[in-house]
């Protein structure tokens, strides 16, 4: 793909900025319309209750993984000089950053990718957290809480396991494409088992394969400008550090990046699905079975720290880091997805058995 003339036009910043907005805008609008989320497809395995999420989930990361692994296998994007390839990553900044993630995206009823999208469709509760979240991830991307993060994510390195390149372990260039068929047959079958409608199951394909659009043209973009960037795809935690440092500057242009775009388009199209759709409406504090605010403070602190410590969010390590194998992008996935199915056992257990038995006493009668 051709960038130059839009580089002429306005600039390597602004064009890698409208890049993000687009994929922004089309994440945006069909997280909005599946309700997409990690921790909602969490809860169905740990609550045993089936439902749409799983599947949709399933989908979207097998075709991000299936079709990313497509590309670099046959030398469409070389990803070796990467955030997750160029340097030795921390494998317990993604252990101890993805437990306070999970933690928190249970504490907060969603994940960061989530909560954008609900403040856009009028959740206030949902836009107080990206708030804490936001001001919690600044701080420990280049803030005061710098040191910290700096100590924990030194305690071990994938340098002492000499890759962060799961491929490499397995010491095959097929690991990639084989495992994304495999996660594309299991989620197949669980989707046809749970009766998922064809639109949702492409929703779920086309969310997936944005992870993979995101690596094309930021990488196709990287060869055509003169200031040297990484290829990279969507990521909701550094990309809300950048934003406010992009809001600070005034409006800079050396502020613009790929991360402002795609916040700015997740925002502009969940407000437009939602609106289009009739599901916009304020939701606040004081509705009743809300939890207190100081819990989603405390899960939007652990999200926003945990999430850089990670190097991502659900979809920032868990899509992205994981569409190119990476051990410590999967290690944190993992570490996310197990870490909310106990945080909701014991946070929210009891609650969530009374309504198991609620559905199925309804079902029974």
């Amino acid at each position: 793909m051709d960038f130059v003339p839009l580089i002429d036009a306005i600039g390597e910043p602004a064009t890698f900025a409208v890049i993000g907005l687009a994929l922004g805008l089309a994440f945006g609008v069909f997280a909005e319309r599946t309700g997409f989320c990690t921790r909602s497809a969490a809860l169905e395995v740990s609550r045993g209750k089936p439902g749409s999420m799983l599947p949709i989930w399933l989908i979207a990361f097998a075709a991000a993984i299936l079709t990313t692994q497509l590309l670099v296998a046959t030398g469409r994007i070389d990803l070796a000089d990467t955030r997750f390839f160029g340097t030795p990553q921390s494998l317990s900044g993604a252990i101890v950053g993805g437990v306070l993630f999970g933690v928190g995206m249970v504490l907060t009823r969603g994940c960061a990718s989530r909560l954008i999208v609900l403040g856009s469709s009028g959740n206030l509760r949902a836009i107080f957290s990206i708030a804490v979240i936001g001001a919690v991830a600044w701080a420990t991307y280049q803030g005061p809480l710098v040191p910290l993060r700096n100590t924990v994510s030194g305690l071990l390195m994938t340098s002492s396991i000499g890759t962060n390149d799961l491929a490499f372990v397995a010491g095959s260039t097929a690991t990639g494409p084989i495992l994304g068929a495999a996660l594309a047959l299991l989620a197949l079958l669980i989707a046809v088992r749970r009766r998922l409608s064809p639109l949702k199951a492409a929703s779920g394909a086309i969310i997936g394969l944005l992870i993979t659009g995101g690596w094309y043209l930021s990488y196709q973009f990287s060869l055509q400008v003169f200031e040297p960037v990484q290829a990279d795809s969507l990521s909701y935690m550094r990309p809300l550090a950048n934003t406010i440092n992009f809001a600070a500057s005034g409006g800079d242009q050396s502020f613009l990046s790929m991360d402002v775009g795609l916040i700015a388009g997740t925002v502009l199209g969940a407000l437009a699905a939602s609106v289009i759709a009739g599901s916009f409406r304020i939701r606040t504090f004081a509705e009743a079975g809300t939890p207190h605010w100081l819990r989603y403070a405390a899960g939007s602190a652990l999200m926003g720290f945990g999430g850089i410590l990670a190097v991502g969010c659900t979809i920032g390590a868990g899509f992205t880091g994981g569409s190119v194998l990476a051990i410590t992008s999967l290690v944190a996935l993992l570490s996310m997805i197990l870490s909310a199915m106990i945080a909701d056992r014991v946070l929210d257990g009891d609650k969530a058995a009374a309504t198991n038995r609620q559905a199925f006493a309804a079902a029974a009668e």
